[in-house]
């Protein structure tokens, strides 16, 4: 299947390199060199994004790539975002990461890797969230304030819309259908990220964190999404679940 693909690449060799690689896959790619053309491209269609993924450096002009994130996830949160970047620091890694990019390679990169990397995104950009878990087409879950519909890709807390990553959905929609289940951090990289993915544990911390902050009343004592130290996390029991506003929630 044909996939469109925006390379936003600033340096010539790289950028020619990958929309080559990419079109010869059988995908049609676009390649821009800063951060506003990237924008510029991303909503050039007044009813969404057109791209089925984005490769994304981090070191553009006139838009930095972190900031290029910030305003696509503002407005989709479901495009699939690959980060490209020669930083290999983890601080890095992690902030893109907390601003909902997908996935990341560093530079240099082996191109059979990052090409990899692309497909197992564009196969999971286009998968029914909870496909594998028996859960497409089901009732929405409900767990005290939380309302998850999985065939919409909705969720409400206290019957208000949350604006979710497809990650954060898919991590919310695994736990949800296993309360009082415990998963280790390996086991939400492989039923979320995938088995293909090969990046830093401390992924799922960062998914975490920013689920916490989106549902609960005190994202420093969360009672949706447990900690079970030295083994991961779980959704709450069904019956231990706490409303939000009745946690004091504004």
């Amino acid at each position: 299947m044909a996939y469109r693909i925006l390379c936003v690449e600033d340096n010539p060799e790289i950028g020619k390199l990958l929309s080559e690689q990419l079109a010869a896959a059988g995908h049609a790619c676009d390649w821009v060199t800063d951060g506003e053309a990237a924008l510029t491209a991303l909503w050039s269609d007044a009813s969404g994004p057109c791209y089925d993924l984005v490769m994304l450096d981090l070191m553009l002009p006139r838009m930095d790539g972190l900031e290029v994130c910030r305003r696509l996830r503002r407005r989709d949160s479901l495009t699939p975002v690959l980060m490209v970047t020669a930083k290999a620091a983890i601080r890095d890694v992690v902030v893109g990461l907390e601003i909902g990019a997908d996935d990341y390679v560093t530079k240099p990169f082996h191109l059979p890797i990052l090409l990899a990397r692309v497909q197992a995104l564009l196969r999971r950009g286009h998968q029914r969230v909870g496909a594998d878990d028996g859960i497409v087409g089901a009732p929405p879950l409900v767990r005290g304030p939380l309302v998850i519909d999985t065939d919409q890709h909705r969720v409400h807390l206290d019957g208000e819309p949350l604006q979710l990553t497809g990650k954060e959905f898919a991590l919310l929609a695994l736990f949800a259908r296993h309360p009082g289940h415990s998963f280790t951090r390996g086991e939400l990289l492989d039923r979320v990220w995938g088995e293909e993915f090969d990046g830093y544990d401390h992924t799922v911390n960062t998914h975490i964190n920013r689920l916490r902050n989106k549902i609960e009343a005190d994202p420093a004592r969360p009672r949706i999404i447990e900690t079970v130290w030295g083994v991961g996390y779980r959704f709450a029991a069904e019956a231990e679940t706490p409303s939000a506003t009745g946690a004091g929630r504004a």
